[in-house]
């Protein structure tokens, strides 16, 4: 699906270099090599290693550099198109300066530039991106498309594809998203894991990947303080993700606000968590309120699913409600969302004296705040969603629960009519796609 996006942004007149963000361990080097065959010439240049970080140790003119580029690679470009691509630019604050002439000076090479701890650096660095020079694209753990795709189940893809889907292909897609929860979307796993290895032989990719993650961020830390708070909180995410937190105490512990807010902020700019805050609003614009408790959204499901020991208890359930207190349901949905989306995720609260409510999750789709409840159960039971409804501007609503396709006419317990689409969770990245679909788009 980047790819896609990639070849679009390659065919643009006004092109610009294209910074492309996301967790380590999510694919953007094999993307990007991926999209390299489409080009006559393919530059890769990693900041990691010294011999490539060593073309940026002076300033240099931007046609110099790239000629030093050439040269210390031994490259004679050939006639055709060229693809620069520099990886984890955020070791070196002069690569990421000439971003900005490649843009004024040199339009004609397409340049890529990625970094998963790219923020962090730049702000202990003080480096800043050329504003107006770069554009932006991200990208995250595979979605359940994307998982379909990789499984080659051609059948089960178009059946997803097909907008409503037939009655009859809902459970197969319903028990295909249930395997995917369990395992959730980081690439090397389902490689793996399409190869043929079993949940248990995996493991150990798993507990790599986690471990991976405290070294890289533990190393950018601006004290030894600030590295055990990090190594802490990335030990204790798992056991907190779908819950709303507060940052004193965290996981039990004694650190204070200030420094768990740290920590977790580091985190989200690392793509590894989400803070996911609430809004009070009923329509647009839809303003997150920072003083009040957020979610916490982990990077992948799967990830979270491993570390906190629930993948075993996949085979005995058949409904992503049934266990862990419906909270891996709706982070998997979160997930989704984000994925597809791509739109900062909110949920909605109401927190009165004598009347508080929560609803799941509020999202802008087709310029409506959408309001989205990830439940199992009668309608009649929604009670958050019932009073987000009362205050409402428009009288439609989504449910995400492992049941039938079908829009139900309902009304809220003071009477007030509304629309209901009661939707699998299995299509939580199609939700705007149905949302038309509802509306005869």
């Amino acid at each position: 699906k980047l790819l896609k996006k990639l070849t679009f942004w390659a065919k643009k007149k006004n092109r610009k270099p294209l910074i492309l963000r996301g967790a380590r361990q999510t694919g953007k080097t094999t993307v990007i090599a991926l999209f390299a065959k489409e080009f006559d010439n393919y530059i890769y240049l990693n900041l990691e290693l010294t011999e490539d970080k060593e073309v940026f140790s002076k300033p240099l003119a931007v046609h110099d550099c790239v000629q030093l580029i050439l040269l210390s690679k031994n490259i004679t470009l050939k006639p055709g198109r060229t693809l620069i691509f520099i990886d984890e630019i955020q070791n070196s604050p002069i690569a990421v300066g000439l971003m900005r002439y490649f843009y004024e000076s040199l339009p004609e090479y397409h340049v890529i530039a990625a970094g998963s701890l790219l923020e962090i650096l730049m702000e202990k660095e003080n480096i800043s991106f050329p504003v107006g020079r770069v554009e932006f694209e991200f990208l995250y753990p595979m979605s359940f498309e994307e998982f379909l795709l990789a499984s080659g189940n051609d059948t089960a893809i178009g059946y997803y594809n097909t907008v409503p889907c037939p009655d009859f292909a809902i459970p197969s897609l319903l028990k295909l998203f249930h395997n995917y929860t369990m395992l959730g979307g980081m690439p090397e796993i389902l490689s793996r894991y399409f190869a043929g290895e079993s949940i248990s032989q995996l493991q150990s990719v798993y507990q790599s990947l986690m471990y991976s993650y405290s070294d890289d961020i533990s190393k950018y830390a601006s004290s030894r303080s600030q590295e055990q708070i990090l190594r802490f909180a990335i030990e204790v995410l798992s056991f907190e993700a779908g819950k709303r937190i507060k940052f004193q105490g965290f996981g039990n512990s004694n650190y204070r606000s200030r420094e768990i807010g740290e920590a977790l902020r580091i985190l989200q700019r690392a793509m590894l968590i989400r803070l996911v805050y609430p809004t009070t609003n009923f329509i647009l614009p839809s303003m997150a309120n920072y003083k009040k408790a957020p979610k916490l959204q982990f990077l992948d499901t799967g990830l979270l699913n491993y570390k906190v020991g629930l993948q075993a208890e996949f085979i005995k359930y058949d409904s992503l409600h049934a266990f862990y207190r419906g909270l891996i349901a709706e982070h998997v949905v979160g997930q989704e969302l984000q994925t597809n989306l791509q739109q900062d995720l909110l949920f909605w609260t109401r927190e009165e004296k004598h009347s508080n409510a929560e609803l799941d999750f509020v999202m802008n789709i087709e310029g409506n705040l959408l309001p989205i409840e990830v439940k199992s159960g009668k309608v009649g039971r929604l009670r958050s969603l019932h009073q987000f409804m009362d205050h409402s501007t428009i009288a439609q609503a989504i449910r995400l629960y492992d049941g039938n396709l079908e829009i139900q006419n309902t009304s809220t317990i003071t009477g007030n009519n509304f629309q209901l689409l009661n939707l699998p969770y299995c299509f939580a990245g199609k939700i705007a796609e149905y949302y038309q679909w509802m509306n005869g788009i």
